[in-house]
Formats: C-alpha cells, sequence, structure tokens
C-alpha cells in the first residue's frame, strides 16, 4: 500500500506526532511518500530521521492508495487540490483547530492507520463547486471543496451580483459579497453569513448573501444540477473572487458561472465517525454553561 503525506506547515510541537504517523505506517509495511510542500516542512525540522520517497507531479499521485492530510481544514482543502480528479482517497490528521474535515485527533494515529491496514473504513464523495470561466484562472484548478465567494475589494462600498440561476433571473444582491457553497462548506464561511447547515450527502447548493444591505434578502439552496451565472457592479473597477482559499482579482467584464464539478473528492470516514456527532462537538450543541 502506497500512501502519500501533505502537509502546509509543521509546528514543533506536532513532530512527535508525525514520528508516530510514520512509525504506525511502517509497521503495517506502507510505502510512505511525500508532496514537496511537506518534504520542505520536514527539512525545516532537519528530517528528524524519517524515511521517505519524494512525490513527483500527478503521475506518483495517480499510484497512492491514500493521501493523509496533515493539518487543519485548510490543509484538507489544499489536499483536494493535490489530488485533483484523481479522487485519491484523503483522511484529514488534525492539527489544527476546528477540524470539521480533518477529523482524525493526534492521539488516535495508530487507531487510524490500523483501520486502514485493515480496510475497516468507508469513503464518502463529497461535491466540488466548479467555475466557468472566458479567462483561465486558479492555474486551472478551478474547483473547490467549500465555496466559491464574490467580493468587493480596495472599497467600503457595496457592490452588486446580478445572479441567475439555470438562465432565469434570481436576484440583485447589494452587499459586500455573494457565497456560493457545497454542503461540505455550509459549515464554513456560509455558516457565519447566516447560511444553513446542509447534511454532506444532499444534493445541493447554497447562495449565502455576505452582509446584504436589504434585510430581507436571505439565503437560498438550489439544485446542484443549477448552473448559476453572475454579473456585477460596482464603483471599484476590480472585484475578489476565491475558492476555497484561494483568491484572485478579476474586472466586472469577466463572464463567470459556476456549477457541480464532475468528479468528487473522496474523504476517508473511519468507524468511529459520525457527522451529526461533530457538528454537536465543534458547535457546542447542547453545552449549558450551568450544568
Amino acid at each position: 500500500m502506497k500512501v502519500a503525506l501533505h502537509g502546509l506547515t509543521l509546528k514543533a510541537e506536532f513532530i512527535r506526532d508525525v514520528k508516530s504517523l510514520f512509525q504506525a505506517l511502517q509497521q503495517h509495511h506502507m510505502e510512505v511518500f511525500v508532496t514537496e510542500q511537506f518534504d520542505r516542512q520536514l527539512r525545516m525540522h532537519g528530517n528528524i530521521g524519517l524515511n521517505y520517497w519524494l512525490l513527483d507531479g500527478s503521475d506518483d499521485m495517480s499510484q497512492m492508495d491514500f493521501l493523509i492530510s496533515i493539518g487543519g481544514d485548510g490543509t484538507l482543502l489544499d489536499s483536494v487540490c493535490q489530488v485533483g480528479e484523481l479522487e485519491t482517497p484523503i483522511l484529514g490528521l488534525n492539527t489544527g483547530r476546528l477540524g470539521f474535515l480533518a477529523t482524525v485527533a493526534t492521539d488516535k494515529i495508530h487507531e487510524a492507520v490500523q483501520h486502514l491496514g485493515e480496510n475497516n473504513y468507508q469513503v464518502e464523495k463529497r461535491s466540488l463547486v466548479s467555475l466557468d470561466c472566458n479567462r483561465r484562472l486558479f492555474n486551472g484548478l478551478n474547483f473547490g471543496l467549500n465555496e466559491f465567494t464574490i467580493h468587493k475589494r480596495d472599497t467600503s462600498s457595496m457592490i452588486t451580483v446580478h445572479t441567475y440561476i439555470d438562465g432565469k433571473y434570481l436576484n440583485s444582491y447589494w452587499a459586500d459579497g455573494l457565497i456560493v457553497a457545497t454542503p461540505t462548506g455550509s459549515t464554513g464561511y456560509s455558516l457565519s453569513c447566516g447560511g444553513p447547515l446542509i447534511s454532506p450527502e444532499a444534493k445541493n447548493l447554497v447562495i449565502t448573501p455576505v452582509s446584504p444591505h436589504n434585510l430581507n434578502v436571505r439565503p437560498i439552496i438550489v439544485s446542484d444540477e443549477s448552473e448559476i451565472t453572475f454579473e456585477i457592479e460596482g464603483r471599484a473597477e476590480k472585484f475578489l473572487i476565491s475558492l476555497d482559499s484561494r483568491s484572485t482579482s478579476i474586472s466586472s467584464d469577466l463572464k463567470l458561472m459556476v456549477k457541480k464539478e464532475n468528479f468528487h473528492a473522496r474523504l476517508v470516514k473511519l468507524p468511529s465517525y459520525n457527522f451529526f456527532d461533530t457538528l454537536r462537538y465543534k458547535l457546542n450543541w447542547g453545552f449549558d454553561m450551568r450544568n
């Protein structure tokens, strides 16, 4: 079995956990590969006596049985970009904070690797949002697991986002921005802007305004078979768009269309994982300081 490791940062406090992960993988006779980004992080700490192969592009990635994301949810989002349409299963080891996506705690490393070795896991298919544009953006990585966002830039003034569903006019949002989130992304930026929580297997997208001028404008859930197009107006000449944590500046003359991507992100879920348990724990549902 071949396993790739990916991480964007590696704090000294997690070196022991990384060593424990390598030890567990080797005990189960798994070949360990690392991405260039994670290799740089390991070298910053002197390689800490670990043996591994360096991944060389998509050809090597296509041979991997799993990718283990080491970090928080942001690292896992970047891992989705590393994998792309190969759909290599991704397991998230949480060395970050919230951990809606990176669900394996550092004290469960050996248990998690044992489940992988024994094929005792499930793979959840998570839908992705895709951006079509009349200009090449994001170096061709025009998909995201969480959301696509339009934002104002370099001004305190609102922008107007004229929005259409399958060519039919929906609304003109006077706001700081607009989010189109997947069910996975419903627990992210969209949630902080008042959007609803959506079960991961739901076949929907949610359109959520960011600080709308009209208080009666609310998030709306639409089918993920929809094609959503936008026209942007504002006092500034440039606007900001993003896919997950990647952003770029655009002008209003670009044609933007968002829809569901043709491939999926495949997230490894261990036997102890339950989405609703995660919701209750991360959002402190039922927690009362008085009890």
